[in-house]
């Protein structure tokens, strides 16, 4: 029986452990798990998901205050269409994290960026450009394009220096999602260089309506590398979602993919963002803690651990702050939400809105659980200590355990 290390990813002449860390955002991939992988020969993303709050955080930047202030008059209102982000700041954010990060690397892997189409933040178009076009300045290895058909995320690229150096990937979850991509980038003179296929059982946002559960990633994955092979395009298929073991990664390795994208089991590593109180959620979440809703802003369903307290909460929407998800006219869906709940309520010092959340507040304090299907099995993955808790593990652990598990088998850890 083989294993996932018997296979390499081949990304033009670069030869890697078929393993990818996906991009989970707010810094839940941080630098030190994209890192990781990248010593260990596969590859790992950060994600540029409200990067300027996480640099903040991280290299104790003022953009989130310096940004409140500026529009802290407007804080009770209701139109948010003022709220802009400054373009040199949402690119010196990037910049710092994405340079950091690079700095730092070491081994034979690689670091791509995970960049999302639906962080609009009031500018779609300019932000997400600035945003990419600081990544590939910085020298990332590669982008990941997320969260949306992107579309014209390639044209925005194609003037800049590394479009043709840095590798270049799109995530679908339909043939019709990457026959539109390769449709409207054609005239480009590039390909993608990879195509992630995220299934039904990922984690976050899904790109299915709330009919998931009738769908399959092996299924997608064959119909997509059909695809390719009618029109003769050589794109490696990287299948995502649900992959918890070794031996799931070799039965789509064996039947033609090039790697697997993996990140559930990283969310409870210890290079991983989700502070460790948040991790025992994790490990002590039962399967039918799980759920998919409806309460992102953004539209799409998105899958949670139930008991996360993002869910029903009705804290005030924090745009001048944040408002990564304000559309092009200021918008967005929690903000009429709140606003419905407050004019039903008038007399209420305290609110709960239980149709949406606010995604930007909720994220940047580890509020909002987002996980994949399989996150129930976590517990499995590890020793119970006598406290009651789980050790957690650490990601070379864990990308070992890919890398070099057969007989659907999972390594433990030394005890501590």
């Amino acid at each position: 029986m083989k294993c996932v290390d018997d296979f390499r990813l081949r990304l033009g002449k670069r030869e890697l452990v078929p393993i990818m860390i996906g991009g989970m955002g707010v810094d839940i991939s941080t630098s030190e798990l994209a890192l990781e992988a990248a010593r260990l020969g596969g590859v790992g993303h950060i994600s540029d998901a409200m990067l300027p709050t996480v640099t903040d955080r991280r290299y104790k930047t003022k953009f989130v205050s310096e940004k409140q202030k500026q529009y802290k008059l407007n804080i009770m209102q209701v139109d948010k269409s003022i709220v802009q982000f400054d373009l040199a700041q949402v690119a010196e954010a990037t910049r710092l994290h994405v340079r950091s990060t690079m700095e730092a690397k070491r081994g034979d892997g690689m670091i791509f960026v995970n960049c999302m189409e639906k962080l609009t933040m009031n500018a779609p178009r300019e932000t997400l450009r600035t945003r990419m076009l600081a990544a590939l300045d910085e020298g990332i290895d590669g982008i990941t394009l997320a969260a949306g058909l992107h579309l014209g995320s390639f044209a925005m690229m194609q003037d800049h220096p590394r479009f043709h150096d840095a590798k270049l990937g799109i995530i679908v979850s339909s043939v019709r999602a990457l026959q539109l991509f390769l449709r409207k980038n054609a005239k480009v003179g590039r390909l993608p260089d990879y195509v992630v296929v995220e299934g039904p059982l990922a984690g976050g946002h899904l790109g299915f309506g709330m009919d998931w559960a009738q769908y399959d990633l092996r299924t997608i994955v064959i119909e997509i590398q059909d695809f390719l092979k009618k029109e003769q395009l050589d794109i490696p298929v990287i299948p995502a979602g649900g992959i918890f073991t070794g031996s799931d990664a070799v039965s789509y390795l064996e039947t033609g993919s090039a790697a697997v994208q993996v990140a559930t089991r990283f969310t409870v590593a210890d290079e991983c963002g989700i502070p460790k109180k948040v991790q025992q959620e994790y490990f002590k979440a039962s399967e039918d803690d799980i759920e998919v809703n409806m309460i992102s802003p953004t539209g799409y369903p998105m899958r949670m651990i139930k008991g996360c307290p993002a869910i029903g909460s009705g804290i005030r929407p924090n745009c001048e702050a944040y408002g990564y998800l304000l559309d092009g006219n200021g918008g967005c869906a929690y903000i009429d939400a709140y606003n419905r709940v407050v004019a039903a309520n008038p007399d209420n010092k305290k609110y709960s809105v239980p149709d949406k959340t606010c995604l930007c507040t909720h994220m940047r304090n580890y509020d909002l659980w987002t996980c994949g299907h399989y996150t129930y099995r976590l517990k499995d993955t590890t020793h119970r200590n006598e406290d009651g808790t789980y050790q957690v593990l650490s990601a070379e652990h864990v990308f070992h355990d890919y890398q070099f598990s057969k007989d659907n088998k999972v390594a433990l850890p030394v005890i501590k």
